[in-house]
């Protein structure tokens, strides 16, 4: 048997040791569909396993895919159909993506299950809750390292900003965002999820020209999706069965005139 032999020859030409196993139960008519059959199983495992690497390297907190995302309970602009959205083509012409709704809607899910079709197409995708990234610029500066973080995140196609707007920026962490932004315009696609309305994102940054220049760059080439549903956490949630008990069960003449459920925490 030539196992090892074989194996050698692959590391030398820098083949995977799958190639060397998959040599002795590939099957073939010819020598010719022999290894054809064999080079193809060898960029199938090559395929996979560079799809697991971005999918672990993209950061997202947990793997989400379209198969019980609810689209009839959003809002997509006219120029963009569900088909559309799912075969990523907002990537291929540089556009991004803005998810406005309330928390727990489903712009997490979403956009987390676009980041994971776009590593399984081979598209390097980087997933950050918006302030937890500025914190990693803000520390690559005071480090001296911000250079080398630049570097490891221009690597990425689509850049997912979660949870936009949920905490203010100083002023520092704004013109750090500020830069990833302007960096990305017409070269990478962003999708930003935010329950922010526009109005109210100089709040966060601050600064009215920052902030009207990154809506300039977000908003030039841009889908806006719009998550104008209830919660589907506290939808799902039992304690939510037990507030509107609550809220049936007390009259309005009632000290309890009903139980308002605050979506936005």
């Amino acid at each position: 048997m030539l196992d090892e032999e074989i194996a050698t020859c692959c590391k030398q030409l820098r083949l995977s040791r799958n190639l060397a196993d998959r040599a002795q139960i590939t099957e073939g008519e010819s020598h010719q569909e022999y290894l054809y059959r064999l080079l193809c199983s060898e960029l199938t495992y090559r395929n996979h396993i560079r799809t697991e690497k971005l999918v672990n390297s993209a950061g997202f907190y947990t793997l989400k895919t379209f198969e019980n995302f609810r689209f009839d309970e959003i809002t997509l602009p006219a120029d963009l159909s569900v088909e559309s959205l799912k075969s990523l083509h907002f990537i291929q012409e540089r556009k991004n993506i803005i998810m406005y709704g309330g928390t727990g809607t489903g712009k997490t899910m979403l956009s987390t299950a676009l980041g994971v079709a776009a590593c399984r197409q081979g598209i390097p995708v980087r997933f950050f809750r918006t302030a937890a990234l500025v914190n990693k610029l803000s520390e690559a500066k005071k480090g001296g390292n911000l250079s080398s973080f630049l570097k490891k995140l221009s690597k990425a196609e689509v850049i997912i900003l979660d949870e936009y707007g949920y905490v203010p920026l100083d002023r520092t962490g704004a013109q750090l965002l500020f830069e990833i932004i302007s960096d990305c315009y017409e070269r990478k696609s962003i999708i930003l999820n935010t329950n922010l309305e526009f109005s109210r994102w100089v709040n966060v940054l601050y600064d009215e020209q920052m902030t009207a220049a990154m809506l300039d760059r977000l908003l030039h080439h841009c889908h806006l999706l719009l998550f104008p549903g209830a919660s589907n956490r506290m939808r799902e949630s039992s304690l939510n069965d037990l507030y509107r008990s609550i809220a049936v069960s007390n009259k309005p003449e009632d000290s309890i005139q009903g139980v308002v459920i605050d979506d936005t925490h």
